[in-house]
């Protein structure tokens, strides 16, 4: 596919880097530069005696460099992605050079592992010891249980006291006061709660409506509690809700064992987030012919560990997905793509505003824990509004947006007076703008 800037710099593991990237993307900085279409490939004089080798698999896109940096993708990488995109004619060599030719055969090695089904063991598995690590896990699972009831019960006295004690004392709280019950969580191995419990110190502090939202997550903390001592008798999709919310993961591996859902999936947004000692990037799709949403996450210890970057926003990948089970199942994993292509005008989900607000209101609806429901409106304007920024449809519905004010007047500079299609994530109260259609190409915002 045809990469574009913003894609690109997408790319980046930090700002910082994205401007580097930037400052490498010069013609003048590199030799030997070339592309089969497949790879690229180009050589950069760093700070040593001989100059780095920089190489990009086209199709991931994924990047190898021989410079000292622990980001990654580098500078150089991302340099070498730019100027094949801004200046392809500069690239003229057609063979690539053994150091590319080599990486991108181990690649393609790797691949195939991981693509080929496990061979059958010859030797068949020992009944008793099957038994034995079926009895352990079940062992296991069942103490984790205990201390998760326990640390429930715990929650449950905790959140009686706030509000038997009222909401008033609670703005300026030190942030032990949140920290010492999210603790007790993780202690009995329930660190969905943790988190939740964590993030109220922030909805203690965030404007003049912070009681009604503090309210509403505690209530959904005790509907979570309530949920779990009632979780035999509930139905299946809402037992899987109820574990997630508490932090139970299920295996990868029973989930690729799933026939899935193959479909032309619209990469409508991706955003990177800090979440306690990780960074967590979230990308959103819209099945063309399933009309589904998939929600994939990739996660990193820092800028030196590179997130997957198979699904590039603003394009269109064939692909099967397989979902974790829930009352609105969302999140997936990819258990196969093909090639990604650029999807410059796509028929965009919702054709108003209130046919996304609709479909808000059912996710919500079968998993009150649903923190953000995507939304890929087809033709909205920006309008600002006293002193708040909102987007607004043909109809006359507005949405509220939750947005730097920089990042709001490239919007409206962007949209040029006229509708054009805007993806985000709708929290319940704004929406945080992903990327938009515009001038025949997805940018990123």
């Amino acid at each position: 596919m045809a990469w574009t800037v913003e894609q690109i710099l997408a790319l980046a593991p930090d700002p910082a880097s994205a401007k580097s990237g930037k400052d490498q993307s010069s013609a003048r900085k590199w030799q030997g530069l070339g592309t089969d279409g497949v790879s690229a490939w180009g050589l950069i004089q760093g700070s040593g005696k001989d100059p780095y080798q920089a190489s990009v698999d086209l199709g991931g896109p994924a990047f190898k460099c021989t410079c000292p940096s622990r980001k990654f993708p580098c500078k150089h990488g991302l340099g070498l992605l730019l100027l094949l995109a801004q200046q392809p004619a500069v690239f003229t060599e057609s063979n690539p050079p053994a150091w590319t030719s080599e990486w991108l055969a181990k690649r393609r090695e790797k691949e195939e592992k991981r693509a080929a089904p496990a061979e059958a063991a010859d030797v068949p598995p020992d009944p008793e010891a099957a038994a034995k690590a079926a009895a352990a896990a079940e062992k296991r699972a069942q103490a984790r249980e205990n201390k998760v009831a326990a640390g429930l019960q715990e929650l449950g006295v905790w959140l009686q006291d706030l509000v038997r004690t009222g909401f008033s004392s609670l703005p300026g709280k030190p942030s032990s006061f949140w920290e010492t019950p999210a603790a007790r969580l993780v202690d009995a191995q329930a660190p969905g709660l943790a988190r939740r419990v964590r993030a109220l110190d922030g909805v203690a502090a965030s404007g003049e409506t912070w009681p009604e939202r503090l309210l509403r997550e505690v209530a959904l903390l005790h509907l979570a509690r309530e949920g779990w001592t009632r979780l035999a008798s509930l139905p299946p999709g809402t037992q899987a809700d109820v574990r997630s919310v508490l932090g139970f993961t299920v295996a990868q591996e029973e989930l690729l064992a799933q026939p899935g859902v193959v479909d032309d999936w619209l990469v409508v947004g991706q955003r990177v987030e800090a979440e306690d000692r990780l960074r967590v990037q979230r990308t959103w799709l819209h099945g063309v012919q399933s009309r589904r949403w998939a929600l994939c996450l990739s996660f990193s210890a820092g800028p030196q560990q590179g997130f997957d970057f198979n699904l590039p926003p603003g394009c269109r990948v064939p692909a099967e997905l397989v979902f974790y089970p829930g009352n609105w199942p969302v999140r997936a994993l990819v258990k196969s793509r093909r090639e990604a292509t650029s999807a410059d005008h796509p028929a965009l989900p919702h054709a108003t505003i209130q046919a996304a607000c609709t479909q808000a209101a059912e996710a919500c609806r079968r998993n009150p824990w649903i923190e953000r429901v995507p939304m890929a409106l087809a033709a909205v304007s920006p309008v600002r509004c006293a002193d708040r920024w909102l987007v607004r449809d043909e109809a006359g519905h507005g949405l509220p947006l939750a947005v730097e004010e920089e990042a709001a007047w490239r919007l409206l500079a962007l949209s040029g007076g006229r509708s054009l299609g805007l993806s985000g994530e709708w929290d319940g109260e704004r929406l945080a703008p992903l990327g938009v259609w515009a001038e025949g190409r997805f940018i990123t915002l």
